[in-house]
C-alpha cells in the first residue's frame, strides 16, 4: 500500500502528460480537418471588400478595379506554383429558395467553376457537379448542399427537379401601406447533391446550407456584371504557398494597371498558425503542471526508498556478511526504484488514455463546438512515458541506493 501511494505522484504526472497530449493533438487534428473543409492549408484567397488594409489600419477602398474571370484564366496560365483557382461570386445568406412542391427556405448561393469540387475535395452524393459546359453556356442548373436538399425535398431525390431562386433579397417590403414580397425568381434545374460537409469552425459557415451555380450564370442572372468577388488560389504544396502568392499578386498587378491595393489577401496557413500557437501555449502550461507532479512523485520515491534503507538495515548487513558487494546492494535498491517508477508509468498510461477520452467527451458534450473531439495518444508517447518514468527512478533512486551500499555490515548487523 505504501508503494502504491508513493507511486501516485508518478501515476498522476504521466496521466496528466498523456491526457494533455491526447487533447492537444486531437485539437490539432480538428484544426487541420476544418482547414481541409474549406480548401486546405495551401490556399490563399484574394478578395475585394469595401475596406482594405494599409499598414496597421483599414481604409475605405476607393479603387475602380474589380476581379474578372479573365484574371482566373491568367493565373492558371502564368503561375507555375498554382495547382488550381476557385473564383467565387457568393451571396452568403438571406436568399429565398423555393422547391417545386412549395417548400421554401432562406439560404445562400455561390457562383463557382468545376475546379471548386476538386479544390475542396468534395464528392457528390447524387447526380453531378457543375461542368465547363455549364460555365461556358451559362446554363440554369444548380447543385444543392445536403441540408438544402433535405429541407426542400425531404426524402425525395432532388436530381432532375427544379427550384426557384429570388433575384433580389427576397425580403418583405411595404407597398401602399401593405406588406408584400418580391417574387422575382429565376428557375434552375437540380443536377446534383453534395455529400454532407458540416460547419466551418473558423468562419461559422454551414457548408451544407448552400446552393452552387455556374459562375457565369450568377453574373448574368443575379449580379448583372462580369465581376468576381473572391479568388481562392491553391498552391501545389505548402512549401510553395508564398511563391504562389507572389506569382498571383504579380499577375493581378499586371492586369489591373499595376494596382495591388484594391484587394486583400488572406492565407489559410496564417489562420491555422494562430490557432496552433494557442494550442501549443496551452500544452506548455499543462506540461509544466504535469512536470511538477512528476517532480513530487520522484521526491516521494526517494523518500520511501530512504525509509526502506533504514527499515532494512539488518537485511543489508546480512547480505554483505555473506558476500554481497557494494554494487550488488546499489543495484538492488536502484532496480527497486526503477521498477516502482516503471509500474507507475504503465498505470499512468492507462489512466492518461482514459482521462484523454473522458476529457474529449466532456469537451464535446459541454462546449458543443464540434460533434467529435478525437483523443490521440501515439505509441511513441507511451514508450517515452515509460522510459521517462524509469529515468525518474534512476535519478531519485541513486541517493538511497548509494546510502544503502555504504552501510558497514558489522554496524548493520548490530541494528535492532
Amino acid at each position: 500500500m505504501r508503494s502504491l501511494l508513493t507511486m501516485l505522484g508518478i501515476v498522476i504526472g504521466i496521466a496528466s502528460v498523456l491526457a494533455m497530449i491526447a487533447i492537444g493533438d486531437g485539437a490539432k487534428l480538428i484544426v487541420l480537418q476544418d482547414a481541409q473543409k474549406i480548401g486546405g492549408a495551401n490556399q490563399v484567397t484574394l478578395y475585394r471588400s469595401g475596406h482594405i488594409r494599409k499598414g496597421n489600419r483599414w481604409v475605405r477602398n476607393r479603387s475602380n478595379e474589380y476581379f474578372e474571370y479573365e484574371d482566373v484564366l491568367a493565373i492558371e496560365a502564368e503561375c507555375p506554383s498554382v495547382k488550381g483557382v476557385i473564383p467565387r461570386v457568393p451571396r452568403w445568406r438571406g436568399v429565398l429558395v423555393q422547391a417545386e412542391g412549395g417548400a421554401e427556405k432562406r439560404t445562400g448561393y455561390e457562383g463557382i467553376t468545376p475546379f471548386y469540387q476538386v479544390g475542396m475535395d468534395w464528392e457528390s452524393a447524387s447526380g453531378r457537379f457543375i461542368t465547363e459546359d455549364d460555365v461556358a453556356n451559362r446554363t440554369k442548373v444548380c447543385v444543392l448542399g445536403s441540408e438544402v436538399a433535405s429541407e426542400l425535398f425531404q426524402d425525395q431525390n432532388p436530381v432532375g427537379k427544379t427550384i426557384k431562386i429570388a433575384r433580389g433579397s427576397g425580403n418583405r417590403f411595404r407597398r401602399g401601406g401593405r406588406r408584400s414580397q418580391n417574387r422575382s425568381m429565376e428557375q434552375f434545374t437540380v443536377v446534383g447533391v453534395m455529400t454532407q460537409r458540416g460547419r466551418s469552425l473558423r468562419f461559422g459557415w454551414n457548408l451544407d446550407d448552400r446552393v452552387f451555380l455556374p459562375l457565369t450564370t450568377v453574373q448574368e442572372r443575379f449580379t448583372g456584371n462580369d465581376r468576381v468577388t473572391m479568388i481562392s488560389v491553391q498552391a501545389k504544396s505548402m512549401e510553395l504557398v508564398e511563391k504562389a502568392k507572389e506569382e498571383v499578386t504579380a499577375v493581378i498587378r499586371k492586369r489591373h494597371r499595376n494596382q495591388d491595393n484594391f484587394f486583400n489577401v488572406w492565407e489559410m496557413r496564417a489562420g491555422m498558425e494562430q490557432l496552433l500557437k494557442i494550442g501549443k501555449i496551452i500544452k506548455i502550461v499543462l506540461g509544466v503542471i504535469a512536470g511538477f507532479s512528476l517532480l513530487v512523485g520522484g521526491i516521494g520515491i526517494m523518500n520511501m526508498m530512504l525509509v526502506s534503507v533504514t527499515e532494512r538495515t539488518r537485511e543489508i548487513g546480512l547480505r554483505k556478511a555473506v558476500g554481497a558487494k557494494r554494487r550488488d546492494i546499489l543495484l538492488q535498491f536502484l532496480i527497486e526504484a526503477i521498477t516502482m517508477c516503471s509500474i507507475g508509468g504503465v498505470i499512468g498510461i492507462g489512466l492518461g488514455v482514459a482521462a484523454g477520452h473522458g476529457m474529449a467527451n466532456i469537451a464535446v458534450n459541454i462546449v458543443k463546438v464540434v460533434p467529435e473531439w478525437p483523443a490521440i495518444v501515439s505509441t511513441q508517447w507511451m514508450i517515452i512515458s515509460v522510459v521517462f518514468s524509469a529515468l525518474i527512478g534512476i535519478v531519485f533512486g541513486v541517493y538511497p541506493a548509494v546510502k544503502a551500499a555504504q552501510l558497514s555490515p558489522i554496524e548493520a548487523l548490530r541494528t535492532e
